[in-house]
Protein backbone atom coordinates (compact mmCIF):
# COMPACT_ATOMS: atom_id res chain seq x y z
CA UNK A 1 0.00 0.00 0.00
CA UNK A 2 2.90 2.38 0.76
CA UNK A 3 4.32 1.80 -2.71
CA UNK A 4 0.92 2.47 -4.30
CA UNK A 5 0.53 5.66 -2.27
CA UNK A 6 4.00 6.90 -3.32
CA UNK A 7 3.09 6.18 -6.94
CA UNK A 8 -0.13 8.17 -6.58
CA UNK A 9 1.72 11.12 -5.03
CA UNK A 10 4.13 11.07 -7.96
CA UNK A 11 1.23 10.99 -10.45
CA UNK A 12 -0.48 13.88 -8.71
CA UNK A 13 2.63 16.08 -8.69
CA UNK A 14 3.20 15.46 -12.40
CA UNK A 15 -0.45 16.16 -13.19
CA UNK A 16 -0.43 19.45 -11.30
CA UNK A 17 2.99 20.73 -12.33
CA UNK A 18 3.62 19.64 -15.93
CA UNK A 19 1.53 19.83 -19.14
CA UNK A 20 -0.11 16.49 -19.92
CA UNK A 21 0.03 14.70 -23.26
CA UNK A 22 -3.29 13.61 -24.71
CA UNK A 23 -3.99 10.23 -26.29
CA UNK A 24 -6.37 11.43 -29.00
CA UNK A 25 -6.55 14.23 -31.54
CA UNK A 26 -8.60 17.18 -30.37
CA UNK A 27 -12.18 17.05 -31.65
CA UNK A 28 -11.89 20.67 -32.86
CA UNK A 29 -8.60 20.07 -34.70
CA UNK A 30 -10.01 20.83 -38.17
CA UNK A 31 -12.04 23.88 -37.10
CA UNK A 32 -10.40 27.31 -37.62
CA UNK A 33 -10.46 29.78 -34.74
CA UNK A 34 -13.12 32.48 -35.05
CA UNK A 35 -12.01 36.03 -35.74
CA UNK A 36 -15.38 37.39 -34.65
CA UNK A 37 -14.98 36.96 -30.89
CA UNK A 38 -14.47 40.19 -28.95
CA UNK A 39 -11.62 40.20 -26.38
CA UNK A 40 -14.19 40.25 -23.57
CA UNK A 41 -15.90 37.15 -25.00
CA UNK A 42 -12.60 35.30 -25.36
CA UNK A 43 -11.84 36.07 -21.73
CA UNK A 44 -15.28 34.84 -20.64
CA UNK A 45 -14.89 31.64 -22.65
CA UNK A 46 -11.42 31.12 -21.17
CA UNK A 47 -12.96 31.33 -17.70
CA UNK A 48 -15.59 28.73 -18.65
CA UNK A 49 -12.81 26.44 -19.87
CA UNK A 50 -10.88 27.09 -16.67
CA UNK A 51 -13.88 25.83 -14.72
CA UNK A 52 -14.06 22.75 -16.97
CA UNK A 53 -10.32 22.15 -16.62
CA UNK A 54 -10.67 22.32 -12.82
CA UNK A 55 -13.51 19.81 -13.10
CA UNK A 56 -11.21 17.45 -14.97
CA UNK A 57 -8.57 17.89 -12.27
CA UNK A 58 -11.24 16.86 -9.76
CA UNK A 59 -12.13 13.87 -11.94
CA UNK A 60 -8.52 12.68 -12.02
CA UNK A 61 -8.26 12.99 -8.24
CA UNK A 62 -11.54 11.13 -7.81
CA UNK A 63 -10.56 8.26 -10.11
CA UNK A 64 -7.10 7.88 -8.62
CA UNK A 65 -8.54 7.82 -5.10
CA UNK A 66 -11.11 5.21 -6.11
CA UNK A 67 -8.46 3.06 -7.80
CA UNK A 68 -6.16 3.14 -4.76
CA UNK A 69 -8.52 1.02 -2.65
CA UNK A 70 -10.55 -0.77 -5.33
CA UNK A 71 -10.27 -4.57 -5.39
CA UNK A 72 -12.78 -5.40 -8.13
CA UNK A 73 -11.01 -6.01 -11.50
CA UNK A 74 -14.11 -5.09 -13.52
CA UNK A 75 -14.56 -1.79 -11.71
CA UNK A 76 -10.82 -1.14 -11.95
CA UNK A 77 -10.97 -1.58 -15.72
CA UNK A 78 -13.87 0.87 -16.04
CA UNK A 79 -12.25 3.46 -13.77
CA UNK A 80 -8.98 3.27 -15.69
CA UNK A 81 -10.80 3.66 -19.01
CA UNK A 82 -12.67 6.71 -17.75
CA UNK A 83 -9.52 8.24 -16.24
CA UNK A 84 -7.73 7.66 -19.56
CA UNK A 85 -10.39 9.59 -21.48
CA UNK A 86 -10.52 12.32 -18.85
CA UNK A 87 -6.80 13.00 -19.41
CA UNK A 88 -7.72 13.96 -22.97
CA UNK A 89 -10.42 16.28 -21.61
CA UNK A 90 -7.84 17.84 -19.32
CA UNK A 91 -5.43 18.45 -22.21
CA UNK A 92 -8.13 19.81 -24.54
CA UNK A 93 -9.31 22.28 -21.89
CA UNK A 94 -5.79 23.39 -21.00
CA UNK A 95 -4.83 24.06 -24.62
CA UNK A 96 -8.07 25.88 -25.34
CA UNK A 97 -7.51 28.06 -22.26
CA UNK A 98 -4.09 29.03 -23.66
CA UNK A 99 -5.55 29.80 -27.09
CA UNK A 100 -8.18 32.06 -25.53
CA UNK A 101 -5.57 33.91 -23.47
CA UNK A 102 -6.64 32.60 -20.06
CA UNK A 103 -5.00 30.69 -17.22
CA UNK A 104 -5.68 27.60 -15.13
CA UNK A 105 -7.22 27.80 -11.67
CA UNK A 106 -4.94 28.43 -8.69
CA UNK A 107 -7.19 26.10 -6.69
CA UNK A 108 -6.29 22.97 -8.67
CA UNK A 109 -4.02 21.38 -6.00
CA UNK A 110 -6.73 21.74 -3.34
CA UNK A 111 -9.37 20.36 -5.71
CA UNK A 112 -7.25 17.38 -6.71
CA UNK A 113 -6.36 16.20 -3.22
CA UNK A 114 -9.87 16.86 -1.91
CA UNK A 115 -11.31 14.74 -4.72
CA UNK A 116 -8.68 12.07 -4.16
CA UNK A 117 -9.74 11.78 -0.51
CA UNK A 118 -13.43 11.55 -1.47
CA UNK A 119 -12.71 8.89 -4.08
CA UNK A 120 -10.68 6.83 -1.65
CA UNK A 121 -13.38 7.09 1.01
CA UNK A 122 -16.11 6.05 -1.45
CA UNK A 123 -14.05 3.04 -2.52
CA UNK A 124 -13.50 1.91 1.08
CA UNK A 125 -17.15 2.25 2.10
CA UNK A 126 -18.78 0.06 -0.56
CA UNK A 127 -17.93 -0.75 -4.19
CA UNK A 128 -21.52 -0.27 -5.37
CA UNK A 129 -21.73 3.12 -3.67
CA UNK A 130 -18.31 3.81 -5.19
CA UNK A 131 -19.91 3.32 -8.60
CA UNK A 132 -22.91 5.35 -7.46
CA UNK A 133 -20.57 8.20 -6.53
CA UNK A 134 -18.99 7.95 -9.98
CA UNK A 135 -22.39 7.89 -11.70
CA UNK A 136 -23.68 10.92 -9.79
CA UNK A 137 -20.46 12.85 -10.47
CA UNK A 138 -20.69 12.20 -14.20
CA UNK A 139 -24.37 13.17 -14.19
CA UNK A 140 -23.61 16.50 -12.55
CA UNK A 141 -20.64 17.17 -14.85
CA UNK A 142 -22.84 16.50 -17.91
CA UNK A 143 -25.44 18.95 -16.60
CA UNK A 144 -22.72 21.50 -15.94
CA UNK A 145 -21.33 21.13 -19.48
CA UNK A 146 -24.83 21.53 -20.88
CA UNK A 147 -25.14 24.88 -19.12
CA UNK A 148 -21.82 26.04 -20.57
CA UNK A 149 -22.82 24.96 -24.07
CA UNK A 150 -25.82 27.28 -23.79
CA UNK A 151 -23.63 30.24 -22.79
CA UNK A 152 -20.84 29.97 -25.36
CA UNK A 153 -21.05 32.28 -28.38
CA UNK A 154 -22.02 30.09 -31.40
CA UNK A 155 -19.12 31.67 -33.31
CA UNK A 156 -16.69 29.85 -31.00
CA UNK A 157 -17.09 26.53 -32.77
CA UNK A 158 -13.81 25.17 -31.40
CA UNK A 159 -14.87 25.49 -27.76
CA UNK A 160 -18.34 24.15 -28.52
CA UNK A 161 -16.92 21.09 -30.28
CA UNK A 162 -14.68 20.27 -27.31
CA UNK A 163 -17.49 20.66 -24.79
CA UNK A 164 -19.91 18.54 -26.82
CA UNK A 165 -17.39 15.70 -27.09
CA UNK A 166 -16.66 15.89 -23.37
CA UNK A 167 -20.38 15.82 -22.54
CA UNK A 168 -20.95 12.73 -24.70
CA UNK A 169 -18.14 10.87 -22.95
CA UNK A 170 -19.21 11.92 -19.45
CA UNK A 171 -22.68 10.55 -20.18
CA UNK A 172 -21.12 7.29 -21.42
CA UNK A 173 -19.14 6.99 -18.17
CA UNK A 174 -22.34 7.45 -16.18
CA UNK A 175 -24.11 4.71 -18.15
CA UNK A 176 -21.16 2.34 -17.69
CA UNK A 177 -21.21 2.88 -13.91
CA UNK A 178 -24.95 2.16 -13.81
CA UNK A 179 -24.49 -1.00 -15.90
CA UNK A 180 -21.86 -2.22 -13.44
CA UNK A 181 -24.40 -2.00 -10.62
CA UNK A 182 -24.05 1.52 -9.21
CA UNK A 183 -26.24 2.19 -6.18
CA UNK A 184 -28.19 5.43 -6.17
CA UNK A 185 -26.74 7.74 -3.54
CA UNK A 186 -28.91 9.02 -0.68
CA UNK A 187 -30.61 12.33 -1.45
CA UNK A 188 -28.58 14.19 1.15
CA UNK A 189 -25.31 13.07 -0.47
CA UNK A 190 -26.57 14.15 -3.91
CA UNK A 191 -27.50 17.56 -2.50
CA UNK A 192 -24.11 17.97 -0.83
CA UNK A 193 -22.35 17.06 -4.08
CA UNK A 194 -24.41 19.63 -5.99
CA UNK A 195 -23.55 22.35 -3.48
CA UNK A 196 -19.85 21.43 -3.58
CA UNK A 197 -19.92 21.48 -7.39
CA UNK A 198 -21.56 24.91 -7.38
CA UNK A 199 -18.94 26.26 -4.97
CA UNK A 200 -16.15 24.83 -7.16
CA UNK A 201 -17.69 26.36 -10.28
CA UNK A 202 -18.03 29.84 -8.79
CA UNK A 203 -14.59 29.86 -7.17
CA UNK A 204 -12.63 28.54 -10.17
CA UNK A 205 -14.37 30.97 -12.55
CA UNK A 206 -12.72 33.79 -10.58
CA UNK A 207 -9.59 32.20 -9.10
Amino acid sequence: MIDKLITEIDKSLKLLSTPQSGFRIRPDQAIPDSKKLAPSEKLRHAKFMRVNHAGEVCAQGLYRGQLLFNKNPQIKSELEKAAHEEIDHLVWCEKRIDELGGRKSLLNPILYFGSFALGGLASIVDEKYNLGFLSETEKQVSSHLESHLAQINPEDKKTLKILKKMKDEEEAHQISAINLGAKKLPKIIQTMMKKAAKLMTISTYHI
